[in-house]
């Protein structure tokens, strides 16, 4: 983790329905997400200034990850998430899902901590 930045820059609700949740947060929220190409999950994304304080996240329709309690992550920046997915093995944390690419985004993977909490870590190498 880069000492310079903020932990953490990502965040994803996870949906079942995505024509009802985009409803619900652009009606509640007054704002309108805008579509993240993705081959592999739908995306929807908040409104976001990359230099302005704070992170970004979006709506997220993946198979095998339900909505409900505990139906979000949170991801931390990473130079290669590669790198601390390793030291969460070597501190008692186990690998969910190792690093895979989401396009032009970069890179994912879900680590478990040691308390069963699932958390994403991203890099853009």
């Amino acid at each position: 983790m880069n000492p310079n930045r903020n932990p953490a820059n990502w965040f994803e609700i996870y949906v079942q329905d995505m024509d009802r949740a985009k409803a619900f947060y652009q009606r509640t929220f007054q704002v309108t997400l805008d579509r993240h190409e993705n081959p592999d999950l739908e995306i929807w994304a908040f409104p976001m200034q990359k230099e302005g304080p704070g992170c970004g996240g979006a709506l997220v329709k993946m198979s095998g990850k339900d909505s409900g309690i505990g139906g979000r992550i949170i991801y931390f920046a990473c130079d290669d998430c590669v790198v601390e997915a390793e030291r969460a093995v070597k501190n008692g944390g186990r690998i969910e899902r190792p690093k895979f690419s989401i396009g032009q985004y970069g890179f994912i993977s879900f680590v478990l901590d040691t308390e069963g909490n699932m958390i994403g870590l991203h890099s853009m190498q």
